[in-house]
């Protein structure tokens, strides 16, 4: 079996996550020799499954695990109710029952809706990740939320779900489109802003290094990423409190990505949204204009977009914002930075504040 890089603390639900160059084409060894499931279906989106579907198949194969790979449309347009009514028809078509496992193959959208079906078919069943985008990576793949999106927002129906374990194989980031790559990127930055100082400086450093692929720099960003989360989920797994840090960009990114029809991708959102909740944070007197600029010149500088486009629906923004799933009692919760480090959650944002930042 594989050697564990990190653990997830969560009692009984603890899993591990293998981080390691040509991790996949071991994956099947590794599973079979957990006895997760009687037998798999591996889903994946149809880009990713031409990709990397061959290469995981056979590794599970090889290993004597029964396996079929299930596919959708690629995109988030596919993360909806509807895939996943589609997808659930074919487990129950193929005989898939209570022992059998599922495998999600590639970026967010898959593991999220994956996941949410592991958790529902047959009232649960266990699943396992193997992300292929850096965002998955980083973020999604770990701690166990799923889920997908309805007209009036993103992620509004899903559930709490743990994998039973995580492989991530940083060599499939090298055929990653770089727009993809980059939106990575963004929930990278965010673990520096809200959490370690000192990782924010060490993304500072080797920027070039990291744009350039450099393997054990991006072993080494990926493993502090990955640490970083399991610490928070281990504390707060549901999200009641310490947890909602991981929302930083968020709050007004996914209200960005649901008002463009999810043309601008999940990462540069997200990108969009840490600006304008560093600009939050300046408005409302709790961050230096000087620190926030800082943040906001390393986002551009790896290429990633700042600015809300001019031509997007102020209007229609707001209303997702106010639809959003952190919101409480009608209150709109926000994190924002007080230092690169430390941010603090606060739903005393004013209507006018967010008017004000919109207008930019």
């Amino acid at each position: 079996m594989l050697e564990q890089t990190i653990t997830v603390g969560l009692g009984e639900r603890s899993y591990p996550i293998f981080i390691e160059d040509g991790i996949m084409e071991n994956v099947g060894a590794d599973i079979a020799g957990r006895n997760i499931a009687s037998r798999y279906a591996v889903i994946a989106d149809d880009y990713v499954a031409s990709l990397y579907g061959a290469t995981l198949m056979k590794s599970l194969a090889e290993a004597g695990v029964t396996a079929e790979l299930l596919t959708f449309p690629r995109g988030e347009a596919s993360k909806n109710l509807q895939v996943f009514a589609e997808l659930s028809s074919k487990l129950a078509q193929i005989g898939m029952d209570r022992t059998s496992g599922l495998i999600a193959l590639g970026g967010g959208v898959t593991g999220d809706l994956t996941g949410f079906l592991a958790a529902s078919y047959m009232r649960g069943i266990p699943f396992v990740q193997v992300p292929t985008t850096l965002l998955a990576q980083v973020d999604s793949s770990v701690g166990g939320k799923t889920g997908v999106d309805i007209p009036e927002g993103k992620n509004l129906v899903g559930a709490f779900y743990q994998p039973k374990a995580v492989y991530i194989d940083t060599a499939v980031l090298t055929t990653l489109p770089v727009e993809e790559y980059l939106g990575g990127i963004a929930e990278v930055i965010k673990y520096g802003v809200i959490w370690d100082f000192e990782f924010y400086g060490f993304l500072e450093r080797n920027l070039d290094a990291i744009l350039g692929l450099q393997p054990d720099i991006i072993q080494e960003m990926i493993t502090i990423c990955c640490q970083t989360k399991a610490e928070v989920v281990a504390e707060d797994e549901r999200e009641s409190d310490l947890r909602r840090i991981l929302n930083f960009g968020h709050t007004i990114g996914h209200a960005v990505e649901a008002a463009s029809d999810f043309s601008i991708i999940h990462g540069h959102a997200v990108a969009i949204g840490m600006v304008a909740a560093l600009r939050l944070a300046v408005l409302s007197g709790l961050c230096k204009r000087k620190e926030a600029g800082r943040v906001a010149t390393l986002i551009h500088a790896f290429g990633l977009p700042t600015e809300i486009p001019a031509d997007m629906d102020r209007e229609r923004i707001k209303s997702y914002i106010k639809t959003d799933k952190k919101s409480v009692a009608g209150s709109v919760f926000y994190v924002l930075p007080t230092t690169i480090g430390k941010v603090v959650i606060t739903n005393e944002v004013t209507e006018g504040q967010i008017d004000e930042i919109l207008k930019r």
